[in-house]
């Protein structure tokens, strides 16, 4: 696709500094949601930080750019993928937490030294477009659901609500009419837009729900904002709770074993998402970040070491995130230095209180209205990796219908504590189907 700003270009600082912010905008809600999740359904309450977990994504971002020399803009945040492992490894404390990351962070390192032996050219076989096209295709199209849930539901009651409805396509609207109608300035920077027309029409339709004691116009909770104290320091400045803090408490080493299973397996699975990614990023910036440079050896160390450092920070393992890779395919920007300044503007506001506190008051529907479009550009980003392919072929036909209907149909694999999600089942599922039709007779 045609890019406003290609990876080596770097726009004024003025705009570098708001293009960031839109960077941190759009990873940001996903990021902090990880801990919180894993704070709610954890075997073991960790009360882990939501603004530790930010700075470690910001490290993880430039410790990734470090290794990929930077030559690949995309932004790490905490993974979802983990969230089973976490989940179970919380019996274990902040040493399951922190141990669990980093040995699946080796696995990256290992597989990393596996393809810079033996090159890339068995993953290219194992896994050519009309395999990588539809599972990129369903990472977008499996967080549709997760879009509209938030769309449609009010931050205040969390139930259905057409006015929080109407605030999300406001948003979505607004993102749209940017892209499309914008100026140069308001075509970069659609989701801040977006997202600060969204909050005003909640603002407004929450101000007059409180005045008439109307609760389905009440969209926007303030309870973030008002839990500052701005008449101390705390109520600026929050010094995160880093994980690093407390892996002594309930350090067990004879665990390490129990923790590797839970966290190993799901790092390969993960290993097929990065591909995935980048394969997708790739067709943006129209080069070969996996085949070429920085390729995928550096890559994949780039995101093992990541989710290392993330973890030691925040406790959550990092990696790529569609958000991000949306974002860059909406607004044509692929700068490296914005993702450089998103990763120190998220080390920077993890000790900024108003900031943190302001993005949890971003109402649900306001971010479901923008996932909209990053979730919809990730799954036809996709699509059009295998729109060349001859889906008249059954056998191209027999691929790609296994992996979009086995993989927006949710078919995921539970072997005790170890769970193999559905991304990764259809693209397993689709590898074998491809090695069956294909081979040679």
């Amino acid at each position: 696709m045609k890019l406003i700003y290609n990876v080596e270009d770097r726009p004024k600082f003025s705009q570098v500094l708001i293009f960031a912010l839109q960077q941190m905008l759009a990873i940001m809600a996903a990021t902090l949601v990880v801990p919180v999740l894993v704070n709610s359904y954890g075997q073991v309450n960790l009360n882990m930080d939501i603004a530790a977990a930010l700075m470690g994504a910001g490290f993880g971002t430039l410790c990734y750019q470090l290794f990929t020399k930077g030559k690949s803009p995309v932004f790490l945040g905490s993974s979802f993928t983990f969230l089973g492992s976490m989940y179970s490894a919380t019996v274990f404390g902040y040493f399951g937490i922190f141990v669990g990351a980093v040995l699946a962070g080796l696995v990256y390192v290992i597989i990393a030294a596996v393809i810079k032996l033996c090159g890339t050219k068995w993953i290219d076989k194992l896994m050519p477009p009309i395999i990588i096209g539809p599972t990129v295709a369903i990472i977008g199209l499996c967080l549709a659901g997760n879009a509209v849930g938030d769309l449609t539901k009010s931050s205040v009651t969390g139930e259905y609500n057409l006015v929080a409805i109407l605030c999300g396509l406001i948003a979505l609207g607004t993102v749209i009419a940017c892209s499309v109608y914008g100026k140069k300035m308001a075509r970069l920077i659609p989701f801040i837009i977006g997202i600060l027309a969204g909050y005003a029409a909640a603002l407004i339709f929450t101000l007059i729900g409180n005045a008439t004691g109307n609760t389905n116009l009440q969209i926007l909770t303030f309870d973030a904002l008002k839990a500052l104290d701005f008449g101390s320091v705390g109520g600026w400045i929050h010094v995160p709770d880093f994980t690093f803090l407390h892996i002594g408490e309930s350090a067990d080493f004879s665990a390490i074993g129990n923790i590797a299973m839970l966290y190993m397996p799901v790092a390969f699975v993960v290993f097929a998402e990065h591909i995935a990614d980048h394969k997708n990023l790739s067709s943006i910036i129209n080069r070969d970040l996996v085949g070429k440079e920085p390729g995928l050896a550096r890559t994949l160390l780039g995101d093992g070491v990541g989710s290392m450092v993330g973890a030691f920070f925040g406790g959550c393992p990092n990696t790529t995130y569609g958000e991000s890779v949306g974002c860059i395919a909406i607004s044509g920007n692929a700068s490296l230095i914005t993702i450089t300044t998103a990763a120190i503007g998220c080390i920077i506001l993890s000790f900024f209180a108003p900031f943190v506190a302001f993005v949890n008051s971003i109402p649900s529907c306001v971010m479901g209205g923008v996932c909209v479009a990053l979730y919809g550009f990730i799954a036809v980003s996709g699509l059009r990796m295998f729109k060349h392919m001859d889906l008249d072929d059954n056998r191209n036909l027999f691929v790609v219908a296994t992996i979009l209907i086995t993989g927006i149909g949710g078919l995921s694999l539970h072997f005790g504590a170890i769970t193999i999600t559905n991304v990764a089942t259809a693209l397993i599922l689709g590898i074998l189907v491809n090695t069956f039709t294909h081979k040679k007779a």
